[in-house]
């Protein structure tokens, strides 16, 4: 099946060039000028990628990548005109995948575009063939409870005494990284290999973030994590 990107960047000659070489590579090329033209696109065709540049007029990139983390889980990857490290951090916070800096290299972007929808297809396979190992007749994986928090691999979905929590695909991803692995106290760096992949650059922030994230929605005091628990000088570690 056709992979599709969505393109996001009011640029003409960039909009163009990038069209074009993903046309080249066999995808499926949808685009966009505006934050709101993107929001309509991405609800109507359904991509399994999007490259947003922050800069758009009207609704900036950061508003509009929020926005679809609420509606969708996709990789998203976004473009900066500036090498600053906020709007590479509030990218990231807001859930996007990955950044690069313009001016970039063509050929750097089109290898972490195939390596984030290859990594994006492998999670999707992995949790799908979870759930047939686990109840090939039901098709659907016992959940993984710790108390009053379920995470419930079937179904993509976690929930806490009784009520589904909205949680950013990274962030789910993230959780059940982490609940696998109860007890084992696991570095930053193996962290971002497993949930991120090695294409990733964004660093330990990146990790840091969103255990920030989960611990907002999944502890009953972030300020002392009791389940998310940081390991001084290495990581985390999930208590459940």
């Amino acid at each position: 099946m056709t992979q599709k990107v969505l393109v996001v960047e009011d640029e003409p000659t960039l909009l163009e060039t990038l069209v074009y070489n993903l046309d080249r590579q066999g995808y499926e090329v949808y685009q966009a000028t505006t934050g709101r033209e993107a929001l309509h696109i991405a609800r109507q065709a359904r991509p399994d990628l999007i490259l947003l540049d922050i800069m758009l007029p009207g609704m900036d990139g950061f508003e509009v990548c929020r926005i679809l983390r609420q509606e969708m889980s996709l990789p998203i990857l976004m473009l900066t005109a500036r090498d600053d490290e906020v709007d590479k951090v509030v990218g990231l916070e807001m859930g996007a995948d990955d950044y690069m800096t313009k001016p970039f290299s063509m050929r750097e972007l089109l290898a972490r575009v195939k390596a984030l929808l290859r990594r994006d297809r492998l999670i999707r396979e992995e949790i799908a063939a979870e759930a047939g190992a686990n109840d090939v007749e039901a098709g659907q994986a016992p959940p993984m409870s710790f108390g009053d928090l379920v995470i419930d691999l079937a179904r993509r979905e976690v929930r806490l005494a009784e009520e589904a929590l909205r949680l950013k695909p990274k962030e789910y991803e993230l959780l059940v990284f982490l609940a696998r692995n109860r007890g084992i106290a696991l570095s930053r760096d193996l962290i971002l290999e497993r949930v991120w992949g090695w294409e990733h650059d964004g660093g330990s922030r990146t990790v840091d973030v969103h255990v920030r994230w989960l611990r907002e929605k999944i502890e009953p005091d972030p300020a002392n994590a009791s389940r998310i628990v940081t390991v001084r000088g290495i990581g985390y570690r999930f208590e459940g």
